[in-house]
């Protein structure tokens, strides 16, 4: 087994990063095509999701496929090698499989135990039957990974740990408060209609909004679950289909709107979103400023003390300097030694360490905070109010509070649907990728992930056993096929010997010689099986080639033939 994975998640590169790396359909497919035809690799299949671009392939060897694979992950995203490569992460062998099952049971899922990937898991599988790009190796560990993540699902409570993302993104944007209360009555807007459109609008059905509004670039598709969901038992929801066009329109009457379409670029502007919700409330949608570091609070505006013109002021010494930098709790912010200084006095300091740099530097010693910037601030301040405000500490600044939303925005595409601008509207609540993957760096994790990590690593030890066994099977079967050869001749050869033996006669010595055979090669075929699926077995196919000299066109023409029949079973689709 030579199986290589390299690619990119939310664990190992920025959002930003993961948006700009996206690939369309058509990409992944010719990525894939590219991959075979590359010389290290065989076999080549993509998964990618909303968080992850993985590229799984056969290869012959390891740094070349590193290289190449690494290369091709590159031309095709669009992302430069040099920048691509720090958030690369590499899994070769038995850690690579690992790394596939750890995935398929949502082990490494941005909501751990979430069950959507297994759909994408069987989706990436089906694409690379399809081109013909997956043979031997990534059916069975595509088929088997599927398998674990079902095995993982069904025997431990790894969904209580989990959720979907669009349940996540929902408990975002409620701040905390229950997705059905908060749901209740409201309605809805669901631009996109593939599998987790699909899905938010059946959470947003079943949490009980009051309408579902479902638009998609194809009507016929929206018309589609907007049935589906009229026809569903379990919810009360109203739901009809409209065109792309409509989408602004209807955002003026949505309370709610998620968006996962495969576009490649936005689908809804800021200028957008900030129309509707001006339709909707009446009020313009204003842009709030923030200061850096201090997000959610509106910036304090400055004043450019530099312009603010100073009274004429004459050069002082230390001996002039009027006041005692070694007080306790000198500040400069109006604290006890500057409280009620007036002008004049703030002045002559301002001069005083304005001038020699020695002054200067043995007064920062003493009291680090002081230096002839923020003086020369105070006594700009001084000379526009007259005072120093006697106060400890400066007054906090009034924080304006930002409106309840009046439109909520969940956005699970990649790349983003949704402007990253409209995080900085009052009265909308933009839930993003980005801000998913920050959410869920804190979410807990069920006890149930440790049980399903040891479902992973013995499932791992059994298929790379499997594997192991299954490589010199070929060997096995020429070495019997040899065999029966041998035996057949030797019957022909016996018969025209005996001309005088009858056909009961010849049928007990043809049985009796097989018997023998078959005893002889039982024992040690059985053994060579088991040794072979140990790791380091590898080397048992080529020690019984080479003890029983088989012709290694035999072996090969074996090989052949089942992948023949693989092929034909490929035909009928993933499990």
């Amino acid at each position: 087994m030579s199986l290589l994975v390299v690619g990119l998640s939310h664990r190992s590169a920025p959002v930003s990063v993961l948006e700009r790396a996206a690939l369309t359909t058509d990409a992944q497919a010719k990525l894939v095509q590219d991959t075979v035809a590359a010389e290290p690799a065989t076999e080549a299949s993509v998964l990618a999701t909303c968080n992850r671009i993985e590229l799984y392939a056969d290869v012959d060897k390891f740094h070349a496929g590193v290289a190449e694979l690494s290369t091709l992950l590159a031309q095709h995203s669009g992302v430069g090698l040099d920048e691509l490569t720090p958030y690369l992460y590499v899994h070769y062998e038995d850690r690579a499989v690992h790394h596939l099952f750890s995935v398929a049971c949502g082990l490494d899922s941005m909501v751990v135990g979430e069950g959507q990937i297994l759909g994408q898991i069987k989706d990436s599988l089906a694409r690379a039957q399809d081109l013909h790009t997956a043979g031997r190796l990534l059916n069975d560990l595509f088929q088997q990974a599927l398998r674990v993540g079902k095995r993982a699902h069904t025997e431990t409570g790894i969904d209580r740990a989990g959720q979907s993302l669009v349940t996540f993104g929902l408990e975002q944007l409620t701040s905390g408060a229950p997705v059905e209360k908060w749901a209740r009555g409201k309605r809805a807007l669901v631009i996109g209609a593939g599998s987790m459109s699909s899905l938010a609008a059946a959470t947003l059905a079943r949490a009980g909004v009051g309408e579902v509004v479902v638009a998609n670039r194809t009507l016929d598709r929206a018309e589609r679950l907007a049935q589906i969901l009229n026809q569903a038992d379990d919810t009360d929801v109203v739901a009809r289909a409209v065109p792309m066009d409509a989408v602004r329109d209807e955002l003026t009457r949505a309370d709610i709107a998620v968006s996962c379409t495969g576009a490649t670029g936005l689908v809804l502007q800021a200028e957008e979103i900030a129309a509707a919700v001006e339709g909707r409330t009446g009020r313009p949608a204003h842009v709030e400023e923030r200061a850096q570091g201090a997000a959610g609070s509106p910036a304090t505006p400055r004043t450019d003390v530099s312009q603010t013109p100073l009274p004429p002021a004459s050069v002082g010494t230390d001996e002039n300097c009027p006041l005692d930098l070694t007080a306790p709790g000198f500040s400069v912010m109006g604290e006890a030694a500057v409280a009620g200084m007036d002008a004049a006095t703030l002045e002559q300091h301002a001069a005083w360490a304005a001038g020699s740099a020695v002054e200067r530097r043995e007064a920062a010693r003493r009291s680090p905070e002081v230096t002839p910037e923020l003086i020369t601030a105070l006594a700009a301040t001084v000379a526009t109010a007259g005072r120093i405000p006697e106060r400890r500490k400066p007054e906090p600044v009034a924080e304006v509070p930002r409106p309840e939303p009046a439109l909520f925005l969940l956005d699970l595409a990649m790349p983003r649907d949704i402007d990253a601008a409209v995080h900085r509207l009052a009265g909308v609540r933009l839930v993003d990728i980005e801000s998913l993957a920050e959410a869920s760096a804190d979410a807990p994790m069920a006890a149930d992930v440790d049980q399903v990590r040891h479902i992973v690593s013995d499932e791992v030890a059994a298929f790379g056993a499997a594997l192991r066994a299954a490589h010199i099977t070929p060997t096995v079967v020429a070495l019997r096929t040899m065999a029966a050869d041998v035996v057949a001749g030797e019957i022909a050869r016996l018969d025209g010997r005996l001309p005088g033996l009858d056909d009961k006669q010849r049928g007990e010595i043809r049985q009796a010689v097989h018997r023998v055979v078959d005893k002889l090669l039982h024992a040690p075929t059985v053994r060579v099986k088991q040794l072979a699926a140990e790791p380091g077995g590898a080397g048992y196919a080529d020690a019984l080639r080479t003890l029983f000299d088989l012709d290694p066109e035999t072996v090969a023409s074996v090989s052949r033939a089942e992948e023949s029949m693989e092929k034909t079973e490929q035909n009928r689709g993933p499990a």
